[in-house]
């Protein structure tokens, strides 16, 4: 079973992408230094926004998710998996996990790419303030 969601947002001046154990997009339309994990602002949808197709698939163990961030002209691919434990209930944002950590904001655990280690071309063109696209794309046995 497969099921795919596309988010377009935008980065900000302030994308630090500096957070080793996460990497955040959120709807919300500002950002502080604070959030140094925070890649993307003004996002189309939260995880509340995602289709119950989605949620479905993403709700089991057994779920690969693979995430394509594309900001111009540089994409960025990050695995991770899904768990039995997500709700993906909150209304603005969507955080992607190094660890199995689970609440309503998880999109993503056992993520292969934080916020540190996304490409610096990537960071830079967020940092200009440029559009980006994000494909999610959940995939699971039968």
């Amino acid at each position: 079973m497969e099921a795919q969601e596309q988010i377009r947002c935008r980065g900000h001046p302030l994308v630090l992408s500096t957070h080793p154990t996460t990497f955040e997009v959120t709807c919300e339309d500002h950002l502080t230094e604070n959030g140094n994990c925070i890649i993307g602002i003004g996002a189309e949808k939260g995880c509340a926004g995602l289709s119950a197709e989605f949620k479905r698939i993403m709700a089991r163990d057994d779920t690969d998710l693979l995430t394509r961030l594309e900001c111009g002209g540089v994409v960025a691919e990050i695995t991770s998996r899904g768990s039995s434990r997500m709700t993906l209930d909150h209304p603005t944002d969507l955080v992607w996990r190094r660890s199995t950590f689970v609440c309503g904001r998880t999109i993503g655990i056992l993520s292969d790419k934080v916020a540190a280690t996304l490409p610096a071309d990537l960071i830079k063109n967020l940092v200009s303030g440029k559009e980006m696209f994000v494909t999610l794309t959940a995939t699971c046995p039968g």
